[in-house]
């Protein structure tokens, strides 16, 4: 079983001895980034570089941010990385309509065959105002999630609360297509670990599972913020064991009364748990 993913590692495209490294890191998937993290006279070159070390597959799923879908370059990075044997994903950052996911699922998928797995970055007010039609626009389409330093730019934003309202629409429209929670955005503050932790907690309230990264050292305060607690797991194996013995709603010896809701999500802490 492929466990599920908790840490996601950028690294820029143009500098491939990074991206070597970050396969060997620990991270869950590594995103290899052709858009913010590289200068624009190394756009040529981070694709060419992208394009040469995944024309094998890896140890770990790959997935390739490719450049705005409006713009001029992201044509180019699609064509030299989409079907990559080393490629497990695309991002596409910047995504305002469903009918951008549409149009490019339809240009991926070969003749009798589908599109590459593709996940949607909402980074602007237009982008979370669909943020649900984007999410359902096609079964390519296997994940959303905001990227909060443009969207914070889009909105005037400048206290991390005002952006709250904006991460739970994003959870919400995910649960109701039918995705996995999104990931949070990146903390950019790399030496920041408590406020990292902080920050990952509080995503937790929200619904999110799971962070981006842009240094190795975030990857294990994420993993540990979104694992289980002893007592979450304690307390999940006391609601599946009590629905084994007696299916339907009830009241546990200690108050608690669980019904069909409350033991699926304690069967999502264990299966969440098993990752370890």
């Amino acid at each position: 079983m492929i466990p599920t993913p908790l840490t996601w590692l950028y690294v820029p495209g143009d500098r491939p001895h990074i991206v070597s490294k970050a396969l060997t890191c620990g991270a869950d998937v590594v995103i290899v980034d052709l858009e913010d993290a590289v200068a624009p006279d190394r756009k040529e070159y981070a694709r060419a570089a992208t394009a040469e070390r995944l024309s094998d597959p890896q140890p770990v799923p790959v997935h390739v941010r490719v450049n705005a879908l409006d713009g001029p370059l992201a044509g180019a990075d699609l064509d030299a990385v989409a079907g990559l044997p080393g490629v497990r994903g695309l991002r596409l950052p910047k995504v305002v309509s469903p009918a951008q996911i549409t149009r490019l699922a339809e240009r991926l998928a070969p003749a009798g065959g589908g599109a590459p797995p593709l996940y949607a970055l909402l980074e602007s007010a237009l982008g979370v105002e669909h943020a649900y039609p984007i999410a359902a626009a096609h079964p390519a389409l296997r994940g959303i999630a905001l990227g909060e330093a443009d969207l914070r730019a889009d909105l005037g934003i400048r206290d991390d609360a005002g952006l709250d309202w904006s991460r739970s629409r994003v959870v919400v429209a995910a649960r109701a297509a039918g995705l996995n929670p999104p990931p949070q955005s990146v903390h950019p503050d790399t030496r920041d670990l408590n406020g990292l932790a902080a920050s990952c907690a509080h995503g937790r309230t929200l619904g999110f599972l799971g962070r981006a990264a842009i240094h190795p050292r975030q990857l294990p305060i994420i993993e540990r913020a979104y694992l289980p607690t002893e007592q979450e797991l304690e307390e999940a194996e006391t609601v599946v064991k009590a629905a084994a013995v007696e299916p339907g709603a009830q009241a546990l010896p200690d108050g608690r009364f669980i019904d069909a809701a409350v033991v699926a999500a304690a069967q999502r802490t264990l299966s969440l748990a098993r990752r370890r």
